[in-house]
């Protein structure tokens, strides 16, 4: 049997097809509620670790900067003492208050720098133990979130589980459902939900009102409405809208109005004369 095309498809048929999946996806809409914030927490502490590691990372990578830095000056410190000790040697050997004079400026700039060193490592190793205090809370938020996180994970697995076969289902069917509508009207009707808060792309008319937005609908859109002869959306929210006959509603139960129940009226009993039975005659009064 050749399948048939969306675009042929009547428009009451289109809009059943359309609020039928509205229906299912908010079955699957439902099935997600369950897992309440769940999802998001379960994100935020993702984001949360993946952050913390990053940082840990960088400390890791700052305490390694510092301690080679520490290894360098000490290299330093060990090339001045070994400069310092060859100058002092020649000092014996000069011949001139010149050559004096030199020497003893470069022992005092080689002492300088290793004072210079000295206080560079004081300073690293500072800034090593402040970072190592920093890693160690880090590490311990870290592992916090950690076993926050599997916690969550877990309660959302379960959560998953018991609505995972349900609502793939729902999916399957939803995927159904799209293959009967027209692209162009399916493309605007995700819009819909997607820019709505409670996800309702149609709706049905409830007390001549929409039933998304319940703002007020004139009558002659009503009746245009009832018609089924095109797609009609809400002026105000831009919901498409539908009558409650096509929604499976009855209409009395939805408008109050146009299918009334009938109340019961108290009805006054009357005498009927069985000519069967007598009537008692009333005494005329005596003169």
């Amino acid at each position: 049997m050749a399948k048939k095309d969306p675009t042929e498809m009547p428009v009451e048929e289109r809009l059943k097809t359309l609020f039928q999946l509205q229906t299912t996806l908010s079955s699957i809409d439902e099935k997600r509620a369950l897992r309440g914030e769940l999802p998001l927490e379960v994100q935020d502490l993702e984001d949360e670790i993946e952050g913390l590691s990053i940082r840990i990372e960088k400390i890791q990578t700052e305490i390694s900067e510092y301690e080679q830095a520490v290894t360098m000056k000490k290299g330093e410190i060990e090339t001045a003492k070994a400069s310092v000790e060859r100058y002092k040697s020649q000092l014996d050997e000069v011949k001139n208050n010149r050559e004096y004079d030199t020497l003893s400026k470069e022992i005092e700039f080689q002492s300088l720098e290793i004072e210079l060193c000295n206080k560079k490592i004081k300073e690293a190793t500072i800034k090593i133990e402040e970072k190592k205090e920093e890693l160690a809370r880090n590490q311990e938020v870290i592992d916090d979130r950690r076993q926050a996180l599997e916690l969550k994970k877990s309660e959302l697995d379960e959560i998953m589980e018991e609505t995972r076969s349900e609502e793939e289902k729902l999916k399957i069917k939803v995927k159904d459902l799209e293959a009967k509508i027209e692209p162009r009207l399916l493309t605007s009707f995700k819009r819909i939900r997607k820019n709505v808060r409670n996800g309702l792309g149609i709706v049905y008319v409830q007390r001549d009102a929409c039933g998304g937005c319940f703002n007020k609908i004139p009558p002659q859109r009503q009746l245009d409405i009832k018609m089924h002869k095109k797609v009609i959306v809400c002026e105000y929210c831009g919901r498409i809208l539908i009558d409650p006959e096509m929604a499976g509603v009855k209409i009395d139960k939805v408008t109050g109005t146009e299918e009334k129940k009938t109340r019961k009226r108290s009805i006054r009993k009357t005498v009927k004369k069985d000519p069967e039975v007598e009537v008692p005659a009333v005494p005329e009064a005596e003169a």
